[in-house]
């Protein structure tokens, strides 16, 4: 990724889009990149959490485990998301684990600076609550999705948000290369493996889709975003 690309990609996040180009320069040169490979846990559920994060490049999810050793995938991040900001309002353990799905770079920022830039610049506060807002929103939305939309509707809403964020349109169709295994991508629609397997070929047999390794070729984006509602 260009040094262009990458400011960019900092730009987008919330912690920056309510900065001038000075002040976010500054922001940036006070943070600290940080580097984790695949499969690499940057933290663990119930650790302090004393730091936020921005993704600049690869992929990072966040998920808990059920006392019976269950996994849920809450979360996928992709370049420009951030993380850790829910212990700046309230501080306490860390509410998810968070690893890497694939090679990932990430800014760190400790939660001191981030008290002090908030401190000085009210609009990033708001910046902040907005995206907490949303996420309360979009896990409210799961959890009434668990309830009133079946596994096939769930499989499908998810492909379709991972093509709107991690799609390349291309000829053949929207590419969208979520780097997932199938567990993982069960786990994030809250079932098993082989009922999303079983959702996954019954569209790929329908022409809706193609299914290749850790991504799928969406080829007919009304059927499934229909089937997604």
């Amino acid at each position: 990724m260009t040094k262009a690309a990458d400011e960019s990609v900092i730009r987008s996040a919330p912690l920056f889009s309510a900065l001038s180009d000075e002040e976010a320069a500054s922001l940036r040169a006070s943070m600290t990149l940080v580097k984790v490979t695949k499969g690499h846990t940057l933290f663990k559920e119930g650790e302090e959490g004393d730091r936020l994060f921005v993704v600049l490049d690869g992929k990072l999810k966040l998920g808990k485990s059920s006392p019976d050793g269950r996994e849920n995938l809450q979360e996928i991040l992709g370049p420009g998301e951030m993380f850790g900001e829910l212990s700046l309002f309230d501080p306490g353990p860390r509410t998810a684990t968070a690893t890497a799905i694939t090679d990932a770079k990430l800014l760190m920022l400790p939660h001191e600076k981030v008290l002090d830039l908030i401190t000085l610049q009210p609009a990033v506060s708001l910046e902040l609550l907005r995206r907490l807002a949303q996420r309360l929103r979009d896990s409210r939305g799961e959890q009434s999705d668990l309830v009133f939309v079946d596994v096939p509707g769930r499989v499908a809403k998810a492909i379709i948000d991972l093509g709107e964020r991690f799609g390349e349109t291309k000829d053949d169709g929207l590419h969208v290369k979520h780097d997932l295994t199938q567990e993982e991508l069960a786990q994030r629609v809250g079932a098993s493996r082989e009922t999303v397997n079983k959702a996954l070929a019954d569209f790929a047999a329908r022409g809706w889709v193609s299914l290749e390794p850790r991504a799928v070729v969406i080829k007919d984006y009304e059927r499934i975003s229909k089937r997604g509602k």
